[in-house]
């Protein structure tokens, strides 16, 4: 179901005049990994999108967006960074230097713009689906402006 809430994220799409629909759905059963979401909302896993933060130990952070049913592949991660090793940034560190919690992560409205990599297998897809900056909401919008907004890289990482 559409809703009217706004989180930092629908502000930049509407300020940036992005078709986008939000919807909302229930937390209270404690499942928010976006394989959950995707079948609460009614949607396929494979358009249910997740935001990954990293850190290189060369390039620093980066961020990746792969299909909820997937898992980030590190090598195929570095590879695209063109880092020799990335890992999976921990969680305590992720508010700090993104502004979002958990489950509730965006690659639209981080606090720095990140370099971004979005799973190739995406742009077979008109939308996707990603969070809308908190748990219990998500955001579909055009995979191709996702990518233009975010200078978002093609790349296989799953």
């Amino acid at each position: 179901m559409a809703v009217n809430r706004k989180t930092n994220v629908v502000r930049i799409l509407e300020s940036k005049e992005i078709w986008h629909e939000v919807y909302e759905y229930e937390v209270e059963d404690g499942l928010i990994d976006a394989v959950s979401v995707a079948r609460k909302m009614g949607f396929d896993p494979e358009r249910v999108f997740k935001t990954l933060v990293t850190t290189g130990k060369t390039t620093g952070t980066n961020v990746f967006i792969i299909p909820g049913n997937c898992e980030l592949n590190l090598k195929k991660a570095a590879e695209a960074a063109g880092d020799k090793n990335i890992e999976m940034l921990k969680s305590k560190e992720l508010f700090p230097l993104t502004g979002y919690i958990h489950g509730g992560c965006s690659p639209i409205g981080m606090k720095k713009d990140f370099p971004t990599y979005l799973e190739e297998m995406a742009s077979e897809y008109d939308y996707i689906i990603i969070s809308a900056g908190k748990i219990g909401m998500q955001v579909k919008l055009d995979t191709a402006e996702l990518v233009k907004l975010t200078d978002a890289k093609l790349a296989d990482l799953v």
